[in-house]
């Protein structure tokens, strides 16, 4: 890990991060971001090969209150290992973060549901057939894996702000391929709200490491079956900067 780039994120005194799933990088611009470090000034973080991810931490204020914002992840689906897609969330832990909110793009498998709002993740499937646990006898306990106490404050966030928060299960499997029909209405049957590539290990690393986590969802589309559209990347994009005013103001009403 490289001291001097981690020197620089410790010395901002951020105690909460936001890690930034795909379109998302455009909160950047709703918060005010004083400085920029690049994940390559880390010699063991895996650089972003997909669109709408970064590859940066951006150093931010939220209420005057300083956060860290990570401009993108790595994922399985690009050849990575577990481990090193949750390299973000150990640098973050180093550099003396406590807690994280994870953010995705998803797709919706809840008719409730509509594309272009949020949702609170409350519980995961982990169906990527991984972890980046393996190699350590880890045991942790994932029974309240996203933090039931922030799920309350940011429901009463939503609520002051007026933003669409649903609350639901998250599926993360390993793309990249999206899902069929068929697996859709079996991801449903599992009881799953949402579905993406994401988050799922880096809760698991950021719970190892002791932090308090939240994880939400910017709905992008219609999971396959459900709507009529065909989906794409660019879509998604698109969908995930539109939202990402809303969960500004989110971020803003709940983090006090």
């Amino acid at each position: 890990m490289h001291d001097a780039a981690l020197e620089r994120l410790r010395n901002w005194g951020a105690k909460t991060a936001i890690v930034l799933g795909s379109g998302l990088g455009a909160l950047t611009e709703k918060i005010e971001a004083s400085e920029r470090i690049a994940y390559s000034e880390f010699a063991d973080f895996p650089a972003p090969k997909v669109t709408g991810h970064a590859g940066e931490f951006a150093l931010g204020a939220v209420n005057e209150t300083n956060v860290l914002l990570a401009k993108g992840r790595v994922h399985l689906y690009e050849g990575y290992s577990a481990r090193a897609v949750t390299t973000g969330i150990r640098i973050l832990a180093a550099a003396g973060v406590k807690r994280v909110i994870l953010t995705n793009a998803a797709g919706t498998a809840n008719p409730d549901f509509a594309p272009g709002s949020w949702m609170m993740l409350c519980d995961h499937l982990n169906l990527t057939g991984t972890s980046p646990l393996i190699g350590a006898p880890e045991f942790i306990d994932l029974t309240d894996a996203y933090s039931s106490k922030w799920r309350a404050a940011f429901s009463r966030g939503a609520r002051e702000t007026g933003v669409a928060l649903h609350e639901g299960v998250y599926a993360g499997l390993l793309g990249p391929q999206y899902e069929t029909p068929a697996e859709v209405k079996m991801l449903r049957t599992l009881g799953a709200d949402a579905i993406g590539m994401s988050t799922v290990l880096e809760t698991i690393q950021a719970r190892a490491l002791g932090l308090e986590v939240a994880g939400f969802c910017c709905l992008t589309n219609w999971a396959a079956g459900i709507g009529e559209e065909h989906l794409s990347h660019a879509d998604v994009l698109t969908t995930g900067q539109a939202a990402a005013a809303d969960f500004a103001r989110l971020l803003h009403a709940t983090l006090k």
